[in-house]
């Protein structure tokens, strides 16, 4: 560590732990004195070349100056990172504050020399692109604004580290030096060169667990059974296409194969590379193994093992030091406590997983943090697959454990280029980081589907294994927000699945708008009531009668999509009497070539005990695992088991093995009940909408009479009294003025005559009211009294006031002028550590205490945002004319929202804002009462350089 000297101690916050472009990982730290020989060594693995580059000049080796120079920083003037791997340095990037004329300097001078060196086997794999942007961090954080750099012009690789970092730079070429200069302040591109960046290299990293050329199984039992020996056979039996091995350091010497595949004693006397070592032996043997690995260059591990965070502080403290490990050599983990991954891709056929049988390839990409509810999302696609509605099998499954590296945030990355997953379907059970998730998640929904339920959704604690940060916001805002982004938010697995299989192979509806036919009168009216219940606007249904045929079908389905007046259609079928399995098979049939010559508009079946036809719908493509020899997938039953066909209640055999799809073939979903085919018909309809909608996001407006210069001074003034602190009355009025919002001034009435005082003041009429903390926004106690038109009014209210709520000490009030009548509301921001700045908004009162009626969205609010958003509630009819009344004027209320939203984005110091209520009147609205809380920012790990998640 540094010596007592330097002046600033060892800044641990600079460590960190990042993914490079090839999906592998490198931790960052500063340099110390402690590094000497590390850098020498360093050194001497650099070509000529490279030296070259970084000294202009032959630099064969490192002089003990040389030595003391780069490993004595002071952290402020003078900083040095590291690259490494396995504890030694692959690459060093250094800043030198520098003055007028490149004189080395102090601060205040803000901007610094900076240089790189990337040992030449580590070269293309991003690891400079990765220092530049966590130098750039610690250089702002020290007062550096400006980075130069000079890098002769042969040295291509360099000059395009910085020309594409997207930061404001300007170029010159001098006696034979290229000298580049950046501004450091993130720009809108140099975010999202970092974004792109991010998500190749995340991508990357899940891409190299799911697609190994070579795969180990350490702790694999030398006798049948136990899980190792269970990982290895399901690996086998599924046709790995890679390179498989056994490994157990019980194994005797003279072992060299189990079950048909190589055994070893150790990974490290496997003959070539592993790339996935799947560890299935005890929490005390594991880091051995590891360590192993981590020396052998395997690239990743699933930790099936159990016995971590899962069982309390000691396995957490054992969790961190194994992810600690684990990337020490660069390897990502899978885990641990999890129940692993499968890639169904012919081209793979990985099932490392406790899964004893392959899933059917598919569009469906799996993700779930829980193994049980793995398990049941495979056996209920299995079972829809085999006998409900085959319209696809799954793509990737990945069953994350305690999450301790691989979360979902990476697995979204992989999903949202990859060719072969169609929609994406996530079982939650807390999310580390949900601002990069949301922005994650909107980006992914953009091309592609993405269906969320999440559980522990009200017990207010992550479950034991899973360390999360904390947020204060209720589980229905961070569903709301969810919602902003595209995400198709669900409550149950049976609609997690029953939404993807929809959104699998149907196109996405146009608009709400829904035809329904069947030959059941009654199935009928019950889907119509179910498409009134989720916000659908349905036709009223065509009864084709018990007697219709299977052309009968076909000409309605056909009429139903050729009318411009539909958007979807549901078709409902009961059994008929006598036709038995050929009958299924025409109905069926008939439908597919209907659905056929219109693929624009979706088709959803809701069929009553219908084996064939639920089999005849599937026998293109089905979600069942593949006949192959092994335990079938467990059989955990779902809401529609008793409507789903299967041998023992239909009295039929098994279905054949079904024959795969032309790829992209129409495939129709078929639903056991017109409810659950309804809802996932609903969250199609809603998700199309938010489409259109992330098509033209609106913009964030701009208002003339904002003073975002002022508002700066007033907030820095205040936080020099405290660190934290609610704003007074009148503070908090000037403040929002600087943003054009005014405040209704309400005057302290102490006394009658001082509330005689303040009516003379701002005039009659006037309302009186109370605001003790239990009578504030309580009209309904009788705390206010509102028209007072003169001093008899206005004293017989005080009387009145005292009277029954206690002496004006305790009562607080003030006297305000009054506003036009309208409709009581309420606007609230607040900027949550996890999730960001929301800004809230619902009617004031009973609907928002009681209810929980209120709407969210992520600030900046754009112009649109702010439409949707008082649209958005339940209650929103009140404002809009509801029996008769006037409706408000709602572009004074959006004005409002987008001025509030401006306000906590320009100033995040602004950590909550409330007004309530805001009484919006037909013309104009009155802000009649105001709070503001002000503190320092919690940091935006999302503005800062890209880092792996430190648990």
């Amino acid at each position: 560590m540094q010596t007592s000297s330097d002046r600033h101690e060892y800044p641990a916050h600079w460590e960190a732990d990042v993914v490079l472009r090839d999906g592998g990982t490198a931790r960052v730290r500063p340099i110390t004195v402690d590094d000497a020989e590390r850098l020498v060594s360093f050194y001497e693995q650099v070509s000529d070349e490279s030296k070259y580059y970084r000294f202009f000049a032959p630099y064969p080796r490192l002089s003990a100056k040389d030595v003391h120079r780069f490993t004595h920083h002071d952290f402020v003037d003078r900083v040095g990172l590291a690259a490494t791997i396995g504890g030694e340095f692959i690459a060093t990037v250094r800043y030198d504050r520098i003055g007028a004329g490149g004189a080395p300097a102090s601060s205040p001078a803000d901007e610094a020399e900076v240089a790189f060196l990337v040992q030449d086997a580590h070269q293309g794999r991003g690891v400079a692109s990765a220092l530049l942007e966590h130098i750039a961090a610690v250089a702002r954080e020290r007062g550096i604004r400006r980075f130069a750099a000079e890098v002769l012009p042969a040295n291509t690789k360099m000059i395009k580290v910085f020309m594409d970092a997207g930061y404001t730079q300007k170029r010159s070429f001098e006696d034979g030096v290229v000298r580049l200069e950046f501004d450091l302040e993130p720009t809108d591109r140099s975010l999202a060169v970092q974004y792109a960046r991010e998500q190749r290299a995340e991508a990357r990293s899940v891409q190299r667990l799911l697609q190994p050329g070579s795969v180990a199984v350490v702790g694999t039992g030398r006798a049948p059974g136990g899980v190792g020996r269970s990982v290895l056979g399901n690996l086998r039996d599924a046709g790995y296409t890679g390179r498989l091995h056994a490994v157990n350091k019980a194994f005797p010497e003279d072992l060299k194969e189990l079950d048909g595949v190589p055994a070893h004693r150790s990974v490290r006397e496997v003959d070539g590379p592993v790339d996935l070592a799947v560890v299935t032996v005890p929490a005390e043997h594991v880091p051995e193994v590891v360590t192993e690995c981590g020396e052998h260059g395997v690239q990743g591990l699933v930790v099936i093992t159990a016995g971590y965070a899962d069982s309390g502080p000691e396995g957490r403290e054992r969790q961190r030091a194994l992810v600690r490990q684990a990337r020490t050599y660069g390897m990502r983990i899978i885990g641990p406590n999890a129940f692993g991954i499968i890639n169904t891709s012919p081209e793979v056929r990985l099932n490392a997983s406790l899964a004893p049988e392959m899933p059917r390839p598919g569009r469906i990409g799996l993700f779930a943090q829980s193994g049980a509810i793995g398990i049941a999302l495979l056996s209920r696609l299995h079972r829809r697959g085999g006998g409900v509605t085959g319209v696809t099998g799954v793509s990737t499954f990945v069953s994350s454990g305690n999450r301790a590296d691989v979360s979902g945030n990476d697995v979204l990355q992989y999903w949202y280029d990859d060719p072969e997953t169609d929609v994406a379907l996530m079982y939650l059970e807390s999310i580390g980081n949900p601002r990069k998730f949301t922005r994650l998640a909107r980006r992914t929904a953009a091309v592609k589907p993405l269906v969320v339920v999440q559980g522990a959704r009200h017990g207010g604690v992550a479950p034991q294994g899973h360390a999360v940060r904390a947020t204060r916001l209720p589980h229905a805002t961070v569903s709301a927000l969810l919602r902003q982004a595209g995400v198709i938010r669900v409550d149950t697995i049976t609609d997690l699945v029953d939404a993807g299989l929809l959104l699998a192979r149907q196109p996405l509806p146009a608009g709400p708008r829904v035809a329904i036919l069947g030959n059941s009168e009654s199935l009928g009216l019950l889907t119509y009531d179910a498409c009134l219940s989720e916000g659908l606007r349905p036709h009223p249904p065509l009864d084709l009668t018990t007697a219709a045929s299977a052309q009968d079908f076909h000409a309605a389905l056909s009429r139903a999509l050729a009318d411009d007046t539909n958007d979807a259609v549901v078709v409902t079928a009961i059994p008929t009497v006598g036709e038995g399995a050929a009958g299924d098979a025409a109905l069926a049939e008939a439908l597919r070539s209907a659905a056929a010559a219109v693929p624009d508009k979706p088709v959803l079946v809701v069929h009553v005990e219908l084996g064939g036809l639920a089999q005849a719908l599937s026998a293109a493509a089905s979600t069942a695992p593949q006949a192959v020899s092994g335990t079938p997938l467990p059989n955990t039953p779902d809401g529609a088991s008793s409507a789903q066909p299967h041998a023992e209640t239909t009295g039929t055999t098994a279905p054949a093995e079904a024959v795969e799809a032309p790829e992209g073939a129409r495939l129709i979903p078929a639903y056991p009940a017109a409810e659950r085919a309804v809802r996932a018909l609903g969250e199609a309809v809603a998700y199309a909408q938010w489409r259109r909608d992330a098509a033209d996001p609106g913009r964030v407006p701009e208002y003339d009479d904002i003073d975002e210069k002022g508002a700066a001074e007033l907030i820095a003034g205040h936080l020099t009294r405290a660190q934290g602190l609610a704003l007074g009355a009148d503070d908090t009025c000037e403040l929002l003025a600087r943003y054009g919002i005014r405040v209704h001034r309400a005057l302290p009435a102490p006394t009658p005559d001082d509330a005689v005082a303040a009516a003379g003041t701002l005039g009659y009429p006037v309302a009186l009211k109370a605001t003790a903390p239990h009578l504030r926004h309580r009209a309904d106690l009788g705390g206010v009294r509102l028209d007072l038109a003169d001093e008899e009014q206005l004293r017989r209210a005080y009387a009145e006031l005292t009277e029954l709520f206690g002496r004006p000490e305790e009562l607080r009030p003030v006297v305000q002028g009054m506003a036009p009548r309208g409709v009581d509301t309420v606007v609230r921001a607040v900027i949550d550590p996890a999730a960001g700045a929301v800004l809230s908004f619902g009617l004031a009162g009973a609907a928002t205490q009681l209810l929980g009626d209120m709407a969210h969205r992520l600030i900046p609010v754009t112009d649109r945002e702010a439409t949707s958003l008082i649209r958005s509630i339940r209650t929103a009819p009140l404002l809009f004319g509801w029996r008769g009344s006037a409706p408000v004027d709602a572009a004074a209320l959006e004005e409002l929202l987008l001025r509030v939203s401006r306000l906590v984005d320009d100033h995040p110091e602004v950590v909550a804002v409330t007004l309530e209520p805001v009484v919006v009147a037909p013309h104009g609205l009155s802000v009649l009462g105001a709070s503001v809380r002000l503190a320092f920012p919690p940091a935006r790990d999302d503005l800062g350089p890209r880092t792996l998640p430190a648990y």
